[in-house]
């Protein structure tokens, strides 16, 4: 990935990442994943709030500077996407299970998703976009998926059921974060299906005893 990536950022924190969220500074897919976690939960809307208003306060407190090149900055500032605000949590229809800015993202619903079986009770779509690997996950009731490490920054959004790993539960509206640092096995809770949505900036690398890694694979 590029040095403008997550890796550059140093993201090892949700708080750093709404830190980053604000300040405009996350590739495309990271930015939907955090407006979709806000949409579906109230737990870092004030935060983000906050960081906002300082960002704000900061800005009107600046000294005022001429424009350097100010024709191609104008036009720059133009063509962005508009700014970041958090979003209002609204009631889905009981057959929608993606937040907006996900939907809009991947265009379509989840019964339409064009799902590839990747290991026996795992299913993604994947692409790439912005210098990132891109992955809607639909992991059967139960399964593990095997451990892992990351050569890289990975952020995961719970979108429906669960899974428990070496940190804990994430359920959803939760975000994962893990990188180098992190050796998880996530194994999906056995009521329901969990579907995630990831977006990450670097391969993963297996780690585990040979047996466990061929149980696992094998589902």
């Amino acid at each position: 990935m590029t040095e403008t990536g997550m890796i550059h950022e140093q993201i090892d924190t949700i708080d750093a990442l709404m830190a980053h969220y604000v300040a405009g500074s996350l590739p495309e897919p990271a930015r939907v994943l955090v407006r979709s976690h806000l949409e579906m939960t109230p737990d870092n809307r004030s935060l983000v709030k906050s960081l906002e208003l300082l960002a704000g306060e900061a800005l009107e407190s600046a000294p005022v500077a001429a424009i350097a090149d100010r024709d191609r900055r104008l036009s720059a500032i133009f063509s962005s996407a508009p700014p970041v605000s958090v979003p209002r949590a609204a009631a889905r229809p009981e057959n929608v299970l993606f937040p907006q800015a996900l939907r809009d993202l991947v265009g379509c619903e989840v019964e339409d998703v064009p799902w590839r079986k990747r290991l026996p009770g795992f299913k993604e779509y994947c692409f790439d976009m912005d210098g990132c690997e891109v992955n809607l996950m639909w992991i059967r009731p139960g399964r593990a998926l095997p451990a892992h490490t990351h050569k890289g920054m990975e952020l995961i959004l719970i979108l429906d059921g669960a899974f428990n790993d070496e940190r804990g539960r994430f359920g959803p509206g939760d975000i994962s974060i893990a990188d180098e640092t992190v050796d998880h096995r996530p194994v999906a809770e056995k009521d329901r299906p969990c579907i995630a949505f990831a977006v990450s900036d670097g391969p993963v690398r297996l780690t585990g005893s040979f047996r466990q890694m061929i149980g696992d694979l094998i589902g």
